[in-house]
């Protein structure tokens, strides 16, 4: 093909298809509210840190907040900030970032997938990982991340065991061992997917 032969025009689709096609853009709200959601988590992660930071300085405020928050109890009072709860506190904020994270992918993931193109071709700052994504891909990094999720959540729980019931220890583990089987199950499938569409080519 010459380097100056016309692209031949594309044909219009008919109104119905058209109307379905453009269905896609409903989708939209939906990113625009994990946007703000998003936005809502930067807030708390600020606060949590800025609480973190006054009890440190022995602000006994703060002190009561973190508390409160992350959900110890002690026999007795906690008057200074020990281990085990700048631990639960900077678990928590971990857990903020990674909740984060996921719905950065599912927001910049899932809209390229499934609405429009960015456009982030040549772009310095394009993830690595959105030059191979598609739903199937994914899936599979949406499943590590609340594989990873489910772990800071079950670690929080461990330290803070004193607090749970063995009843709930027990759930808490059994449905991160689900999640991590579920996430096996879908690279697995994706893997069997992937082998049989190079098959064919």
């Amino acid at each position: 093909m010459s380097d100056h032969e016309p692209i031949p025009a594309q044909r219009p689709l008919r109104p119905l298809p058209s109307l379905i096609f453009a269905s896609r853009w409903l989708q939209l709200p939906l990113y625009l509210g994990l946007i703000v959601a998003q936005g809502v988590y930067v807030v708390h992660f600020l606060v949590e840190l800025w609480h973190l930071v006054e009890a440190a300085f022995g602000h006994q405020g703060a002190l009561q907040a973190l508390v409160t928050s992350i959900g110890y109890k002690s026999d007795a009072p906690v008057t200074a900030l020990n281990e085990t709860v700048i631990m639960l506190v900077v678990l928590a904020l971990i857990d903020v970032v990674m909740i984060s994270n996921l719905l950065i992918m599912v927001i910049v993931g899932g809209y390229e997938t499934f609405v429009s193109r960015l456009n982030l071709e040549g772009h310095e700052d394009q993830p690595e990982w959105l030059d191979h994504v598609n739903a199937s891909v994914l899936k599979v990094k949406l499943a590590l991340s609340i594989i990873g999720i489910s772990s800071i959540h079950l670690l929080k729980t461990f330290i803070n065991a004193g607090n749970y019931t063995d009843k709930v220890l027990i759930a808490q583990t059994l449905i991160h061992i689900t999640f991590l089987l579920s996430a096996m199950a879908i690279a697995y499938t994706d893997k069997l997917m992937s082998s049989s569409e190079h098959m064919h080519h």
